[in-house]
């Protein structure tokens, strides 16, 4: 896919979902600081009227810190709302809004990770994973570096017309996750390709590794994608940091990888990804069900 977009759909029954792709544009306009107060306040309404989202979060949360008491993690359940709301606003605002506010007092590190993955011309899979930040620090991220993305498309054609235009505003290139191909191309050519592979996958080659000691049903997509494409792999952590700013920062390229073996390169990954997870627990993805299927066939929840 190139950095294009085609008409939007227009027709009468789109027009409900261009109500709320407009009203969504308008509240990606507010000031900065009352959006946060304002998505906090959300995340708290959502945590009461989504109640089998806090399950599912409150059911990860105690699969994943057996170590905190019931208090401990209550607390922590609130904080992810908290961030699920400003969050929603985070996601407004990189689609249709201005970033100018969020650039200030941002920290990016390991730049010169990326200069050295990139020597010689080769690709570059930016590996991340489902946090509440993706898309606010995606698009930071993009100012320094010429990021594509992978992503699933949305059901609604209004809704995905509108957010593929609001992402090709500053990614190099969005792929549809169908379009492997796409994506092998632009790594071979010397891209960057953006990618999140840390959710149970309905299809695809997969395999259990561990995650926060559970086993987790993952793609071993990476390791595939690494290998048809001789592309480098590097972690991307970014964090949304308690006194507002934001951290960005690039690992070194992983040695070695891809390995033959996909199994142990998808658990690099996902311990990878687990390390983030630690470091700002409140911004994981925890009201997905990354653990619904067990290799006994039963699923946690």
């Amino acid at each position: 896919m190139t950095a294009t977009v085609d008409r939007p759909p227009l027709g009468p029954r789109h027009w409900p979902t261009w109500i709320g792709i407009g009203a969504m544009a308008l509240l990606a306009r507010l000031p900065w600081p009352l959006q946060r107060v304002l998505g906090r306040a959300l995340g708290r309404l959502l945590q009461r009227v989504l109640p089998a989202r806090r399950r599912v979060a409150a059911r990860n949360l105690e699969l994943c810190f057996p170590h905190l008491d019931a208090a401990a993690r209550d607390a922590l359940l609130r904080e992810h709302f908290a961030a699920i709301g400003i969050g929603l606003f985070e996601f407004a605002r990189a689609w249709w809004g201005s970033i100018a506010p969020l650039r200030e007092g941002l920290v990016v590190e390991g730049l010169e990770h990326m200069e050295a993955a990139r020597a010689g011309g080769r690709g570059v899979i930016v590996v991340s994973g489902h946090f509440t930040t993706l898309e606010a620090c995606g698009r930071l991220m993009c100012d320094h570096v010429p990021l594509a993305g992978m992503y699933r498309p949305h059901a609604q054609p209004a809704m995905e017309w509108a957010v593929r235009r609001g992402r090709l505003r500053y990614a190099a290139a969005m792929f549809p996750k169908q379009d492997l191909r796409g994506s092998v191309r632009h790594l071979k050519r010397g891209g960057l390709l953006w990618y999140a592979p840390d959710q149970d996958p309905s299809r695809g080659d997969s395999v259990f590794v561990p995650f926060f000691g559970q086993p987790a049903h993952s793609l071993t997509s990476t390791h595939q994608l690494a290998r048809m494409s001789g592309a480098a792999v590097m972690f991307f952590q970014h964090a949304r940091r308690a006194d507002g700013g934001y951290t960005l920062k690039l690992f070194p390229a992983s040695e070695g990888y891809p390995s033959r073996d996909a199994t142990a390169d998808t658990a690099e990954v996902m311990a990878a990804i687990e390390t983030m997870a630690r470091a700002a627990p409140e911004q994981y993805l925890w009201i997905h069900r990354r653990f619904k299927r067990q290799p006994d066939g039963g699923s946690a929840y």
